[in-house]
């Protein structure tokens, strides 16, 4: 998009400008790749004045990539009416996309069939993907709150779609708090790897009671072990509180405000209840997975939200003393996808290969870092692995940076930029 990236120009300038002030050419360059990237390459206006956001090399829409993607712009909105638009835009495509399947991830742009038209049940004709993930609706909340937050924008949350989304959610948010006896929910992959399909029958795999609300899958797209994904349902609490803040304050609905603050808090006494244990070597953490019967998954993988995710997205300060206890378990030998290499170290990911750091994991560890020296590491890190592509990656072999995945990736290119804004206003804080 041509003229979104003439908007998009006078920060760039601003920011590359702070970076080569203070020596950071490289970083400058890539700043200056990066930014734009989600605009240059996978935006659309669509007819309908909605705005079609592709995740890359895959030709579909994911309501948590199109968010992400998205993120970094959100500042602009508030002085930049083009800007505002586009992104407006998007979420009212995100909102048609939610009222015509909520249980779907990703979607294509019309009802072409494109996408994975052999799971079972049979999906919609505008699906892509019908994998459940508790984060998916979350980052359409989150998006709203947001973009409200930067940009003062209330409009596009008063013409009633917004109440119609909200209460959709919340709808399916309390049928997946007791999922095995009131979900319509079921998912197959016909003869696929275990990873891309649901057990016992489409089900998934037991689960008790406990608050909590269920996820089929991961935001990695892989199914969860465990369906109480500790990071989503930590984010579901965040953008619920937000949300209703907005029925309160926006929309002057006290009982919609009243139903979403009662989902958060048994969501939030859930993930205590069930989600936190103690650890023999860093005291109390979050897992990541648990079943409400006392079966754990300990790991964190680098797809939004994970447990190094969690102040990112809101719901607690980087100091969180549990927080902080999480963190130090995330980036250790103790989690089984941290990857130390001769080039970089940080998370991984079960969805690609051993060995493999994520840039937005590192990315991630820069944007919740406490301290100044480990971000720097980090953003030096993140320079030393692009494979002089000028962009950043899926995943990156932590020995041989020329080995990666996904060279077409905007989403880590977006919060990439994330951490290159930030540590530009350490630099001019400092002047």
């Amino acid at each position: 998009m041509d003229d979104f990236k003439q908007i998009l120009t006078p920060e760039i300038d601003r920011v590359c400008g702070i970076l080569e002030k203070h020596g950071e050419h490289k970083l400058a360059r890539l700043f200056r790749n990066c930014y734009p990237n989600t605009f240059e390459t996978t935006t659309k206006r669509m007819d309908d004045g909605t705005t079609y956001v592709f995740t890359g090399d895959i030709p579909a829409m994911w309501l948590r990539d199109s968010t992400a993607q998205v993120h970094q712009v959100l500042p602009l909105t508030a002085d930049n009416p083009q800007a505002a638009d586009v992104i407006e835009g998007l979420i009212r495509r995100q909102f048609a996309y939610v009222l015509y399947d909520p249980y779907a991830n990703a979607f294509n742009e019309c009802e072409n069939e494109l996408g994975h038209i052999k799971d079972l049940p049979r999906q919609k004709p505008m699906v892509w993907e019908r994998k459940y993930e508790v984060d998916s609706l979350c980052f359409v909340l989150w998006l709203c709150a947001e973009y409200h937050r930067f940009s003062g924008r209330c409009a596009f949350l008063l013409d009633g779609t917004y109440d119609r989304v909200l209460r959709t959610i919340l709808s399916l948010w309390k049928t997946e708090q007791r999922h095995a006896q009131q979900s319509p929910y079921r998912f197959i992959r016909p003869n696929a790897r275990p990873k891309d399909t649901l057990s016992h029958d489409g089900l998934g795999s037991p689960v008790a009671y406990t608050g909590m609300t269920w996820s089929g899958f991961r935001p990695s797209d892989d199914s969860c072990v465990y369906g109480y994904l500790i990071p989503s349902n930590l984010f579901a609490v965040t953008v619920l509180r937000q949300s209703a803040q907005i029925a309160k304050e926006v929309l002057g609905d006290d009982a919609l405000y009243i139903e979403a603050s009662e989902l958060a808090a048994q969501i939030d006494a859930g993930v205590r209840k069930y989600g936190v244990v103690d650890h023999p070597r860093f005291g109390k953490i979050f897992a990541y997975e648990t079943d409400g019967m006392g079966n754990y998954v300990f790991m964190d993988d680098s797809n939004v939200p994970s447990l190094l995710s969690i102040p990112y997205f809101g719901y607690c300060a980087a100091d969180d003393p549990i927080y902080q206890n999480t963190r130090r378990f995330v980036l250790s030998d103790e989690n089984p996808y941290y990857y130390v290499g001769s080039v970089i170290r940080g998370t991984g990911s079960p969805h690609t290969p051993e060995g493999y750091v994520w840039h937005i994991g590192l990315s991630l560890q820069g944007l919740t870092a406490l301290d100044n020296a480990e971000r720097m590491e980090v953003l030096r890190m993140l320079e030393a692995s692009d494979a002089d592509t000028g962009y950043m990656h899926e995943g990156v072999c932590a020995d041989d940076p020329t080995k990666y995945t996904r060279p077409w990736f905007a989403w880590s290119n977006s919060i990439f930029s994330e951490l290159i804004l930030q540590y530009a206003q350490t630099l001019e804080d400092k002047a």
